[in-house]
């Protein structure tokens, strides 16, 4: 059985994978699939009214895959700045300048700072596998955020075969967050990590609890790999 689970990025190999086997009637092979997607995401954050998000850094590898039209939408409908940007430092310091001039000119708009590597429409090649393969699902549970609509992908009838859910009946097995736990307010901007009474005692990238801390590319794991002595910093210097 092959867990797949990621963004739009991880995506097309498993259509591949699924094609495969398919086509090499392989019957000793399964996937688990657990695919979800950027856009309905940063929606769904948004359609919170008291969400305190000025704007979006959007993923470079995932961007790659679908380009940037869906960000385009947002920017229009949710009147929010995106900005693509890669992973080395002047890429992000680049997309964190463009997205302040964007909030100083009262503009929302989907700039495109990765030109390198990420085009208008993406890889079509890619997103025709994945539309072979995967069709969307009602709705998705999101650690911190709860059942988010239209969110992840299920594989299509025509490969039920290979479909781990289907074949084993398989079901979704909700997982309460931790009481304590303020990932969903730290996703939405009510909050930075260290507002949460759990960060870096009960919560720590070597035993999280928390969505955020769980993955190494979540806020808290970020802030308490690189920032959490900056707040405490700052008090020490306001305090002397």
């Amino acid at each position: 059985m092959f867990f797949s689970i990621g963004f739009e990025t991880t995506t097309p190999p498993t259509a591949v994978a699924l094609l495969t086997a398919r086509a090499d009637r392989q019957d000793n092979f399964s996937v688990l699939n657990n695919h979800v997607l950027i856009p309905a995401a940063i929606r769904h954050l948004l359609a919170d009214s008291e969400a305190n998000l000025d704007g979006f850094i959007g993923p470079s590898h995932v961007s790659t895959i679908i380009g940037i039209a869906p960000y385009r939408v947002i920017a229009r409908d949710y009147r929010k700045p995106v900005v693509i940007t890669g992973f080395e430092p002047l890429d992000v310091l680049q997309a964190v300048l463009t997205l302040v001039t964007q909030i100083n000119e009262d503009r929302a708009d989907a700039e495109n700072q990765y030109t390198r590597a990420v085009t208008e429409q993406g890889n079509l090649k890619a997103q025709a596998l994945v539309a072979q393969t995967f069709e969307l699902r009602n709705d998705f549970e999101w650690r911190g955020l709860g059942l988010v609509p239209e969110s992840a992908l299920a594989i299509r009838t025509p490969f039920a075969q290979w479909d781990a859910e289907k074949r084993f009946n398989l079901s979704a097995q909700p997982v309460a967050d931790v009481k304590a736990c303020q990932c969903g307010q730290i996703l939405r901007g009510h909050g930075k990590p260290t507002d949460c009474k759990m960060f870096g005692t009960a919560c720590t990238p070597a035993e999280p609890l928390g969505a955020c801390m769980v993955s190494s590319e979540g806020a808290c794991a970020a802030y308490y790999q690189y920032a959490r002595f900056n707040d405490a910093a700052a008090a020490g210097c306001v305090h002397q």
